[in-house]
């Protein structure tokens, strides 16, 4: 059985500050890309989750992103009964009438606790 979500925050290029929904045993992090005033694209990691992978996650993958300033709210929920899902994207336009895109790349790849990667050499399979 998969483990409650847990919580945690972050702030990204523009110091808006998000809540996140998490599954303590798929999400490795969250980036957020952002365009600047200065008309360049920035990505910033969001959030990294501070722990390890205890357990099989479970097959339902969910995550919450909260920005209450920019009246941003979604969750994703994906049905991933074999685990294959690595990575997922969302775009979003803010709907605080800015107009501004914001994505975010959701993934996975959490390590277990004693670091073991599945590669005995450590060389990453070369």
């Amino acid at each position: 059985m998969a483990r409650h979500n847990r919580d945690g925050r972050g702030t990204d290029q523009r110091g808006e500050d998000y809540e996140i929904g998490y599954q303590p045993d798929w999400l490795k992090q969250i980036k957020v890309t952002r365009n600047l005033e200065s008309g360049r694209q920035s990505t910033k990691t969001l959030f990294r989750n501070p722990g390890f992978k205890e357990q099989p996650p479970g097959q339902k993958v969910r995550t919450r992103i909260r920005s209450p300033r920019q009246k941003l709210d979604f969750e994703v929920s994906v049905d991933d009964p074999r685990g294959v899902i690595t990575r997922i994207t969302v775009e979003t336009v803010l709907p605080d009438s800015s107009g501004d895109t914001v994505m975010f790349s959701i993934e996975e790849e959490l390590p277990p606790p004693n670091g073991d990667d599945g590669d005995p050499g450590g060389d990453g399979g070369n």
